[in-house]
């Protein structure tokens, strides 16, 4: 399986601008040195990592509540990427996962311990396994 994306750019570093589309042409949209390093309105990359990660992050926890014999109502997660300067350049100095879920028959423990298996073993996390990740995660019962 392969998944593909696009990105344009044009002009120099601060004045130019560019736009990013997805391999399934749903999502198309424009980014600037100022959305990503001047918090402007607007995305960037670090956003649309923090996107997918949150994704694949929920779905891996679904999995495994469901494997564990809790099929879960809702699961909501988000993905906060920090984006920092280390030394000359910028880099992701790390990425907080927060996750809240409505799962019938599990238990607040069970919740965490399984939050804490999908951070390190969804598909995204291995990718990004360099940088440093927490999760808090919130058992709203079931």
């Amino acid at each position: 399986m392969e998944q593909k994306a696009h990105a344009k750019w044009t002009g120099d570093l601060r004045s130019g601008n560019g736009t990013v589309r997805l391999g399934s042409g749903l999502l198309e949209t424009p980014y600037t040195f100022k959305t990503r390093f001047e918090g402007a309105p607007g995305t960037n990359p670090e956003e649309l990592l923090g996107a997918a990660h949150a994704a694949c992050f929920t779905m891996a926890l679904g999995a495994l509540l469901t494997k564990a014999g809790h099929t879960p109502t809702s699961i909501e997660s988000t993905a906060l990427v920090h984006l920092n300067k280390v030394g000359e350049g910028f880099s992701i100095t790390g990425i907080d996962l927060t996750t809240r879920g409505i799962v019938p028959g599990s238990s607040e423990a069970e919740f965490r311990k399984l939050a804490e298996d999908a951070k390190g073993n969804c598909i995204v996390s291995r990718a990004l396994a360099a940088v440093p990740m927490t999760v808090a995660a919130t058992f709203a019962g079931g």
